[in-house]
């Protein structure tokens, strides 16, 4: 009765789950509430999703995000505003605790507005470098839509983003070949440091380049540039340690209702399309509030190999050169489903058995995939060699939440009675044959030594 009880708890739990796998309150950070107008089309995707959305301006007073050392929201939008400051309840430090709690962050900036100094601070914290004027304005004069910037050129088409690489899941590439290109209006560029936690999303075309329209307006010095071509992000990404999430989007007019439904067309003299906009913003909104590539461990299991021995499960001790089978379990969070988590091709999950250094290192086979979960095995010999052993798991992946998982267990020497009998070692019948024919020659001698007749000198003397 109780195990149906729990069960009914989960089935209501599934029912009720959010859109999110980390909880559904949204913080929606704007200059006046009323500019949400704008994004009716984005935030109502959010909503429909199971997103809770609260409002607020940064002069608010009751604007907090923490309450009594807890999150207040699960996840925060930032939307350009004119003020320079956020306030107090919206610092640096503020933020760098909120992802610290495993708060997810998205930040949209604007050529129109200066970029607050707390979001610049923030940038600063993530090895993000925006131009010295936070303002600095992207163009490109191949690359844009005839119709809506034909003097200005800082309308981008740019193409859908591809995996970064083999092996990488490709959350943001359209299935199949779409034609759609995603609209950078009005857009704010950045630099991406060296981190290996950071990744872009969406790179600038080649011929794009960032400068200032207030000061560079009669012309651009390339030796003034802030930066050009594929080295400018226009929307990039942050998976921090703990596997909370932050992205910065260059240009918040592409999220607005305008050019969801807008059609655009090409500098090249192409014909009118309409855009990709809607879908990515659904992917990179998705992907930052933990809605898509989210991993989770179900269980881990290792236990003997070896015929004839007790195959417990999670033994806390095993033997020298013992035969040992690993499994793990993992499933993968997409919109609202937990189903089986499988890694892209050319990539594989590992297994590490190491104590200082790893002794081996495997690749981790499917061996079982059910509707929700899918199992990973190795097996392998545990080396001849005693001590504190670690099985383990440290998949990381972009765009992907990280597996560090570590199995503690303890690899004793053979006992007295589990050495294999010399007897049984046909390279030592040699020595034990010669130890047999010397105890063999030893007893012979022994016994026609002390059995043979001894001779009689005195008869012998006396025949002399």
């Amino acid at each position: 009765m109780k195990s149906l009880f729990s069960f009914l708890l989960l089935l209501l739990a599934a029912a009720v789950q959010a859109a999110s796998s980390t909880g559904s309150r949204l913080l929606v950070i704007l200059n006046d509430v009323a500019d949400k107008e704008k994004y009716s089309t984005f935030l109502g995707d959010l909503t429909s999703r199971g997103f809770d959305i609260e409002y607020e301006t940064p002069k608010s007073e009751s604007l907090t995000l923490f309450h009594l050392g807890e999150r207040t929201y699960d996840h925060v939008l930032v939307l350009p505003t004119k003020i320079k400051g956020l306030g107090p309840n919206l610092t640096p430090n503020k933020f760098v605790d909120f992802m610290n709690a495993n708060g997810n962050i998205m930040v949209a900036l604007s050529s129109d507005n200066v970029a607050s100094s707390s979001i610049t601070a923030l940038l600063t914290e993530l090895d993000i470098s925006l131009p010295a004027d936070r303002t600095g304005l992207v163009v490109d004069h191949f690359n844009y839509d005839v119709s809506s910037a034909a003097d200005k050129h800082d309308t981008l088409l740019v193409s859908p983003p591809k995996p970064l690489k083999a092996g990488v899941k490709g959350y943001f590439t359209p299935e199949g070949d779409s034609a759609e290109p995603v609209v950078f209006p009005h857009g704010v560029g950045h630099l991406l440091g060296q981190g290996h936690l950071l990744n872009p999303v969406l790179k600038a075309p080649d011929t794009a380049y960032s400068y200032n329209p207030q000061e560079q307006a009669d012309g651009v010095d390339p030796a003034d540039l802030f930066a050009a071509g594929s080295q400018l992000g226009l929307v990039s990404t942050f998976q921090a340690r703990n596997s909370a999430r932050f992205t910065l989007v260059g240009s918040a007019d592409m999220l607005t209702d305008k050019w969801f439904d807008a059609k655009v067309k090409p500098a090249d003299g192409g014909k009118a399309v309409g855009t990709w906009n809607r879908e990515f913003a659904k992917r990179i909104s998705g992907w930052t509030f933990q809605e898509i590539g989210v991993v989770r461990v179900n269980w881990i299991e290792h236990h003997l190999n070896e015929a004839g021995e007790p195959s417990e499960s999670n033994p806390h001790i095993y033997r020298v050169n013992n035969n040992v089978t690993f499994t793990i379990s993992l499933s993968e969070y997409t919109w609202n489903t937990w189903v089986p988590y499988q890694p892209p091709a050319q990539d594989a999950i590992q297994l590490e058995f190491a104590m200082l250094s790893a002794f081996h290192r495997l690749d981790l086979t499917p061996v079982e995939v059910t509707p929700n979960a899918a199992a990973y095995s190795a097996s392998f010999t545990i080396p001849s060699q005693h001590g504190i052993f670690n099985f383990l798991v440290n998949y990381k992946r972009p765009f992907v939440t990280s597996i560090d998982e570590k199995v503690t267990v303890t690899v004793r020497h053979l006992a007295h009675n589990e050495f294999t009998r010399s007897y049984d070692i046909v390279a030592a019948w040699p020595w034990i044959g010669g130890i047999v024919s010397t105890i063999v020659g030893f007893l012979a001698f022994s016994a026609v030594f002390m059995y043979s007749k001894p001779t009689n000198l005195v008869e012998s003397k006396k025949k002399q």
